[in-house]
C-alpha cells in the first residue's frame, strides 16, 4: 500500500467516536471500553490517515465468532497479525480508514500503545521530531511497509522515553 499522509485532522476524534458508537453495537457486552491511539489521536502530528483504535475485551477468545459479522460489514479480518493476543479488522480496503486492535483487557501490549500516546500528546516537542521524521521518510519510500520498518528504531526509542516518563510519573 502506498504511504499517504496528512496533516492532523480534529475531525479523526468525531471518526474514532462514530466506529466506536458503531462496533459497540455489534460487539455489545464484550466491549469494556474503547480508546483511540496511534498518530491521528496526537493533536498537531501528521499521520497516515488511518484511525487506529483499541477495543478492550473481557474474553478474546469469544471475539472471534465475530469474523462473519466484520467481514459482511466490509472490514477484513487479519487475525492476529503478528501481536498474540490481539484481532486486528481493517475497515476500507486500499483506502483505509481504521484500524480496530482487539485485546483482552489485561494483554500488555495496552499499557505500550496508551503510554507512548499519552506521552506524545504531553510533549510538543517530540510530536515535532517524530513529524519531521515521518515527512522525511516518505518522501523516501512509497510502500507503507517499507516506511514502517524504517519508523521502527525511533518508535522503539520513543517508546522506552515514554514508559521512562510513565514511570517517574507514577511516583
Amino acid at each position: 500500500m502506498k504511504v499517504r499522509l496528512s496533516r492532523y485532522d480534529e475531525n479523526w476524534i468525531n471518526m474514532f467516536e462514530d466506529e466506536a458508537a458503531f462496533l459497540s453495537g455489534i460487539f455489545e457486552d464484550e466491549i469494556i471500553e474503547f480508546e483511540h491511539f496511534g498518530s491521528t489521536s496526537v493533536p498537531g502530528m501528521t499521520a497516515k490517515p488511518v484511525i487506529d483504535m483499541m477495543c478492550l475485551v473481557k474474553d478474546i477468545g469469544k471475539i472471534d465468532r465475530f469474523n462473519d459479522q466484520m467481514r459482511l460489514l466490509g472490514y477484513d479480518v487479519a487475525g492476529e497479525w503478528g501481536i498474540h493476543g490481539r484481532r486486528l479488522f481493517r475497515k476500507g480496503g486500499e483506502n483505509r480508514t481504521h484500524h480496530i486492535h482487539v485485546y483482552q483487557y489485561d494483554n500488555p501490549q495496552i499499557k505500550r500503545h496508551l503510554v507512548f500516546r499519552d506521552y506524545l500528546r504531553a510533549h510538543p516537542d517530540e510530536v515535532e521530531r517524530y513529524r519531521g521524521l515521518k515527512e522525511e521518510l516518505s518522501q523516501r519510500y512509497d510502500d507503507t511497509a517499507l516506511y514502517s520498518k524504517a519508523k521502527k528504531p525511533f518508535i522503539k526509542e520513543m517508546e522506552q522515553l515514554a514508559l521512562e516518563w510513565y514511570e517517574k510519573r507514577g511516583t
